[in-house]
């Protein structure tokens, strides 16, 4: 019978990034996921990985910042074992600025960002849209090169690869024994961390987005009118996304994505004619928190959770992925209280 140090149950960004880097250390490893790696929402389509605003700094925008300073490397050293890209790139953000209130605001930012973003990045003011046919209404934009992005399926493959190569698969049930599982389960994995408790640690929202036939590749994404704009180095554009509390169907697309992309075509002249490749929906889970839940699992010794990534998911897993080692495999905790399982409780 096999013996394994970890079990990891789920096989989205959290799971799939948590197992590489075990699996790194030297650890045994399985992924287990009986809907196969990628399946929630770690299989959509946009993909951006982009910062907080630096102000009004805490612990989850610190901890975000040092995982997106993190990403470049993670993704760069899984494409060169594998030869498998994940789409990533770190060509940062353009957003526009409506008027003075806003042009002094990002004017704060900037500063504000010199010192938060330690000289690794920066939020600058600029008459440059990066490259796309868009107006501002006050002539200015927003770029940072802290924002990166990459292609979530993509990004995906690639960690299932990298694993295969050390003998790792994603297999549908668990076998041999283990010493420590961890959940990575996302909204099924809220919905069960809920049951019996008296309120619900968190939910799985519900996002539809859309891939277009353009290519912007080597483009910064693109923030305008509350649309993420996502240039896909395969030569494609993500656009997205809705944030649904209430809807009936998890997986079902509607009108509300019809009007993301007629709304992207209208503010984006240049995606006007692109044709929709696809059309994406799934649920994303939230914790009530709206930061990762990381830690013990209540109530189940040997047992750990990794969950509620949200739309910071794939920005957030390359030092989730650390910390969650250092805890399941050396008991080392350095989880802040903001992200605890049990202190959010």
């Amino acid at each position: 019978m096999n013996s394994y140090d970890v079990t990891i149950r789920g096989a989205g960004i959290f799971g799939l990034s948590i197992a590489w880097v075990c699996v790194q250390r030297g650890a045994r490893v399985q992924v287990v996921d009986p809907f196969g790696p990628g399946s929630g929402a770690s299989g959509g389509v946009v993909g951006a990985l982009a910062p907080h605003v630096p102000e009004q700094w805490v612990p989850k925008k610190q901890f975000q910042f040092e995982s997106l300073i993190l990403a470049e490397p993670f993704w760069a050293e899984v494409e060169d074992i594998t030869g498998q890209s994940s789409g990533y790139t770190r060509a940062g953000r353009v957003q526009l600025i409506a008027d003075d209130a806003g042009l002094a605001l990002a004017h704060d930012r900037h500063d504000k960002a010199k010192e938060l973003w330690q000289g690794k990045a920066v939020w600058d003011v600029t008459k440059s849209s990066g490259g796309w046919d868009v107006q501002s209404k006050s002539g200015w934009f927003v770029r940072d090169s802290l924002s990166a992005h990459l292609h979530p399926r993509r990004a995906c493959a690639a960690l299932v690869e990298v694993l295969q190569r050390h003998g790792v698969d994603v297999i549908a049930r668990p076998e041999g024994t283990t010493n420590a599982t961890v959940w990575a389960t996302g909204a099924a994995g809220l919905d069960e961390l809920s049951q019996g408790r008296s309120r619900i640690m968190g939910q799985g929202i519900k996002g539809q987005a859309a891939l277009l036939d353009a290519n912007r590749a080597g483009m910064p994404q693109l923030y305008v009118e509350e649309l993420h704009v996502i240039p896909h180095l395969d030569g494609t554009v993500a656009v997205g996304s809705t944030t649904e509390r209430f809807y009936d169907d998890p997986s079902s697309t509607d009108q509300l994505l019809e009007d993301i992309i007629e709304k992207t075509r209208r503010v984006v002249p240049e995606l006007a004619n692109a044709e929709v490749l696809e059309r994406w929906a799934g649920l994303r889970p939230r914790s009530r928190t709206r930061a990762p839940m990381l830690g013990g699992y209540p109530d189940r010794p040997g047992h750990f959770v990794a969950n509620g990534g949200f739309k910071i998911g794939f920005g957030m897993a390359p030092k989730l992925a650390h910390v969650m080692a250092d805890l399941v495999l050396d008991g080392h905790n350095t989880i802040a209280d903001d992200f605890d399982v049990i202190a959010s409780m």
